[in-house]
């Protein structure tokens, strides 16, 4: 497969949805753009309430940034890195709803590495420098003490960015390690150029006390964080489960492709132009498409001032990095060194990448079965020769992740080789595994990035484009928050987005990400 770029992807598997052609205006009360998890969420709400709605995506399927792919050989490589974990009784009962059964889901505990100095230091990292070599693991725990020195001297700092957040929580030894390069090969950002309000639940703080016992014993720390056990679907990928939920809705309430592609939002007549030549009038619209792109798309009329204005805001303070996934089909047994290894961090510079993901160890049909015969494209080791003629499984698979921004450029011509050697240098694979499959597909906004300038850019624009033009921006790059772009938090972003329209219900996904992460939250229910 070659690279594509792509910012609202299809789902690899399920069927379409279409609204029957018809007048060349139509009226409704609420309008959703995008049937990724965040429109999906609130077309689910919609459908609930018993609204008029319209839900429209550019893209041939529902799923957008959590839809899956299926290479010609049958290999399954999700969009990105994807779990499901969930804070909300309403995510749940609507994936229930989705796939009911029990043999609908396989269910993981997190087994999670970092590949660093040549070990698999278990996740957290901060928590297990144990496992480092001896002169690495003092420079962590001095860097550590070091640091709960400087707190205890200044208890009122409060840091700037997100390097000095992690120097104060975590010492000098674990910044130069692990946390400034992996989050340099994340988002394309140096640290001193992120905030550090997005953090939350996503980066453990280590218990200094725990961290030099275990130094000391050289024993390991447990599972931290809520994706320390998660579910995914046994079938189809992550994009199954959202072509489940949108095959919950109403068929004619969607458009997809051409007829669901956004060319131009008249804000003053609340009306919508789409790539079919019909327009959609809207009380009420909730766009998941991303934020810069959007306000390409708005027209002002007489108040184009005012969004020349929030374009500019925009581009001043939102901040993203492209993402590319690849894949890697192999044939052969899983070998034990891999075992059951869930996801893999890679913060030094001796692999393109920043994450593997053992895609195979998630469900056994993420792969052709054994009996499907390919022929091997390549040993892993290029130079090896190898038998042309097709032969059997049983197959596993690697998906791999890798970010580019304009700090952090890439190859892409030379991408697919680099990662190949970057798996073999870190023993992800050995010289000779037979390649099968190779998948490789870029998307032009893959992280929102945690700018210093974000969160005063956010406050002018999704305060602007809802009091101007009665239009709620939310999702993943809509609200242009990191630290609410799971699945379950995009989902439910639609959900709120709905209630706030219909009903001035407050937002809390968007507005109190740590409050609702840290209860579970049982207020609505879809039964």
């Amino acid at each position: 497969m070659s690279v594509a770029d792509h910012s609202t992807p299809s789902a690899g598997t399920g069927s379409q949805h279409v609204i029957p052609n018809g007048d060349q205006v139509v009226e409704i009360e609420t309008l959703v753009i995008g049937a990724g998890p965040t429109g999906l969420g609130a077309a689910t709400r919609l459908d609930q309430l018993g609204r008029s709605f319209i839900i429209a995506d550019s893209a041939d399927a529902p799923g957008g940034l959590a839809s899956t792919d299926v290479t010609s050989e049958g290999f399954y490589f999700d969009v990105g890195g994807h779990v499901i974990f969930s804070h909300y009784a309403y995510f749940d009962d609507a994936l229930h709803r989705a796939l009911p059964n029990d043999e609908d889901w396989s269910t993981h505990q997190r087994v999670s590495y970092v590949r660093s100095a040549g070990n698999w230091v278990p996740y957290p990292y901060q928590n297990n420098v144990s496992q480092l070599p001896l002169d690495l693991r003092v420079k962590c725990v001095d860097g550590l003490i070091a640091a709960a020195e400087h707190r205890a001297q200044t208890p009122g700092h409060k840091p700037k960015n997100f390097d000095e957040w992690i120097v104060r929580n975590m010492g000098e030894g674990i910044a130069d390690l692990f946390m400034r390069p992996y989050n340099f090969k994340v988002w394309g950002t140096p640290t001193n150029k992120m905030q550090c309000k997005w953090l939350g639940e996503r980066v453990a703080a280590p218990n200094v006390r725990t961290v030099v016992r275990n130094a000391l014993t050289m024993q390991t720390a447990g599972n931290w964080g809520p994706n320390a056990t998660f579910k995914f679907p046994m079938k189809d990928g992550t994009g199954g489960i959202w072509t489940a939920v949108a095959n919950q809705l109403p068929s004619k309430r969607f458009r997809l492709s051409k007829s669901g592609e956004v060319v131009r939002v008249d804000g003053p007549s609340r009306t919508v132009e789409f790539g079919d030549g019909r327009r959609v009038k809207y009380k009420n619209l909730i766009s998941t498409m991303a934020l810069d792109r959007f306000l390409d798309c708005l027209d002002g009329g007489a108040e184009q001032r005012s969004v020349d204005r929030m374009r500019s805001i925009a581009k001043d303070g939102l901040v993203y990095s492209s993402t590319i996934v690849l894949g890697i089909g192999i044939r052969g047994k899983r070998p034990d060194r891999i075992g059951d290894k869930c996801w893999l961090y890679f913060p030094e510079d001796d692999a393109p990448f920043y994450r593997a993901t053992i895609f195979s160890n998630y469900s056994p049909y993420n792969c052709p079965q054994g009996d499907v015969k390919l022929p091997t494209l390549q040993k892993a080791d290029p130079s090896l020769p190898f038998d042309k003629a097709p032969s059997g499984g049983p197959y596993w698979s690697i998906m791999l992740e890798v970010c580019q921004s304009a700090e952090k450029p890439i190859d892409l011509d030379t991408l697919m080789e680099e990662t190949i050697k970057g798996a073999l240098s870190t023993e992800l694979m050995l010289p000779t595994d037979e390649i099968v499959s190779i998948y490789e597909r870029r998307f032009d906004h893959g992280y929102p990035t945690p700018s210093l300038g974000r969160d005063g850019a956010l406050s002018q624009l999704l305060p602007d484009l809802r009091d101007e033009f009665n239009i709620r921006s939310r999702g993943r790059f809509g609200s242009w928050k990191y630290e609410c772009g799971n699945q379950d938090h995009s989902f439910m972003l639609g959900v709120e987005a709905v209630d706030n329209a219909l009903f001035g219900t407050p937002e809390m996904t968007l507005h109190e990400t740590d409050w609702v992460n840290g209860r579970r939250n049982i207020e609505r229910r879809l039964v």
